[in-house]
C-alpha cells in the first residue's frame, strides 16, 4: 500500500485563498480585471457574492468579448455592454470607487448610458470616488451626475460638463483631477465655490482645453484661490498657468494660504508675470512643505536680466518658508533668475532637507559642474547647512 504523507495531502486539497478574511479577498477581486471578478462567482458558495462587495468597480471597452468592426456587431456588443452594467450595479451592494475607462466612441453607443451608471448609483449615494477617463473625444457629463453627494475625490480625463441651475455643491468632495477637461472660467469658478472642503486641486491640460475655459469670463489665480480656502496642495500645468496668470497678481495675496503644504507649478521664467505669480503664491503660505517647479519654454534664448526682473534678496526680506522642506526643479535649463531662485529658496528655508535639480538635456555637462561649483564654493547665505544638493540628469 503506497504510503501518503497526510501533511502534503491537506495541502493539495485545501483552498488557502478562500480562507483568507473578506475584506482580503475583496482587495484581490479589486485587483483583477471586472470581467474576470464577475466569473469568480462560480468558483464556490463563498465566492459566489464576494464580487457584490468590492469597493471599486472599473467598467472598461473590453467588459463584454466581441468584435466591433460590423454595426450588427457593434449593436451586439452594445447590448451586452449595457446588460452587463446594469446587472453589476443592480447586485452590487455599492461601490465606493467607480470608474469609467472608456472610448468616446463607445460611450456614444450607449444611449442609455448615463441613466444606467449615474442614476442608479445617485440612489445609493454611497460613492465617494468618480474616476472618468475617455481614450478620445470628450464626454459631456450628464447633469445628473452632479446628485452624487458622497463624492469625496474626482478625475475627469477628457470630458466637459455644464452645472445644472439646481447645482448646490459637493460637501464633501475632497481632491479634483481635470485633465483636459472643458469647462468655462464662469463654470468652473462656480464649481470650486460650491465645494467647501475642497483641499488638493490639479488642472492638467493641453491648450484646447484651456481656450474653452478662456472663451468665457476671465479667470485669475486670485480668484482661484479664494474658492478654496483650505487648499494643501496646488497643481498646475502649463497652459493653466499661462491662462491663471495673464490678470496678473500682487506681491502678496489678500488672504494668506493658510493650508497649502505642496505647491507643483509648470513655470516659464521667461515670463515675468509667471515669476512673480509664483513668488506671491510662496510668499501668501506661511506652511508650505514642499515646491515643484516644471521649466516650460525655457530652452529659448532669455530676455536680457535687468533690474526689474532681477531676484534680488533684499526684496524679499519678508519672505519665510519656515516649514519648507524640499525643493525640486524640472528641466532645469541653467538661467540665470532659476538659479536666482534656488539660491532665494536656500537662503529662507531653514529646515530644508533637500534640493533636487533636475537638468534639461540641452545643459552640458561643463555647465553643470560650473553650477556645482558656484552652489557649493562660492559664499551664498544658507538657512540650512545640512540641506542636500542633488543635480539630476537626463
Amino acid at each position: 500500500m503506497e504510503y501518503q504523507n497526510p501533511t502534503r495531502t491537506h495541502c493539495l486539497n485545501s483552498d488557502i485563498i478562500s480562507t483568507l478574511p473578506q475584506n482580503i479577498l475583496e482587495y484581490i477581486l479589486c485587483l483583477m480585471p471586472l470581467r474576470d471578478a464577475l466569473r469568480t462567482s462560480v468558483l464556490s458558495k463563498k465566492w459566489r457574492y464576494s464580487w457584490e462587495k468590492v469597493p471599486k468597480l472599473a467598467f472598461t471597452d473590453n467588459l463584454a468579448e466581441g468584435p466591433s468592426s460590423y454595426l450588427g456587431e457593434v449593436v451586439e456588443k452594445r447590448l451586452k455592454v449595457t446588460r452587463a452594467i446594469r446587472h453589476v450595479l443592480t447586485r452590487h451592494n455599492g461601490p465606493t470607487i467607480l470608474e469609467l475607462n472608456f472610448s468616446v466612441g463607445q460611450l456614444k453607443l450607449f444611449s442609455d448610458f448615463d441613466q444606467i451608471i449615474i442614476r442608479c448609483l445617485s440612489r445609493q449615494n454611497v460613492v465617494k470616488e468618480v474616476i472618468f477617463i475617455i481614450k478620445d473625444g470628450c464626454y459631456n457629463l450628464p447633469f445628473s451626475f452632479f446628485s452624487l453627494q458622497g463624492l469625496e475625490r474626482i478625475h475627469l480625463q477628457n470630458c466637459g460638463f455644464e452645472l445644472p441651475l439646481t447645482f448646490y455643491g459637493f460637501s464633501r468632495l475632497r481632491r479634483i483631477l481635470f485633465m483636459n477637461v472643458e469647462v468655462s472660467a464662469e463654470m468652473l469658478q462656480e464649481f470650486l465655490s460650491h465645494c467647501p472642503l475642497l483641499d488638493e486641486v490639479i488642472l492638467n491640460g493641453y491648450q484646447e482645453s484651456v481656450d474653452f475655459a478662456s472663451g468665457g469670463n476671465k479667470l485669475t489665480f486670485v480668484d482661484l484661490l479664494r474658492c478654496v480656502p483650505l487648499l494643501k496642495t496646488l497643481e498646475v500645468s502649463k497652459y493653466y498657468m499661462k491662462y491663471l496668470t495673464a490678470g496678473g497678481m500682487p506681491d502678496k495675496l489678500p488672504t494668506s494660504l493658510a493650508h497649502l503644504k505642496h505647491l507643483h507649478l509648470d513655470v516659464c521664467f521667461m515670463e515675468q508675470i509667471e515669476i512673480s505669480s509664483a513668488i506671491c503664491m510662496i510668499r501668501s503660505s506661511p506652511v508650505l512643505e514642499k515646491i515643484v517647479f516644471l521649466m516650460c519654454d525655457n530652452e529659448k534664448l532669455p530676455v536680457q536680466q535687468t533690474s526689474s526682473n532681477f531676484l534680488d534678496p533684499e526684496d524679499y526680506s519678508d519672505l519665510k518658508l519656515d516649514h519648507l522642506e524640499t525643493l525640486e526643479m524640472k528641466m532645469f535649463n541653467n538661467l540665470p533668475l532659476e538659479m536666482e531662485f534656488v539660491k532665494l529658496v536656500m537662503a529662507n528655508s531653514p529646515v530644508l532637507k533637500k534640493v533636487r535639480i533636475g537638468l534639461n538635456d540641452n545643459v552640458s555637462v561643463d555647465e553643470e559642474l560650473k553650477m556645482l561649483k558656484d552652489m557649493l564654493l562660492l559664499p551664498f547665505p544658507r538657512a540650512s547647512p545640512s540641506a542636500k544638493l542633488i543635480f539630476v540628469r537626463p
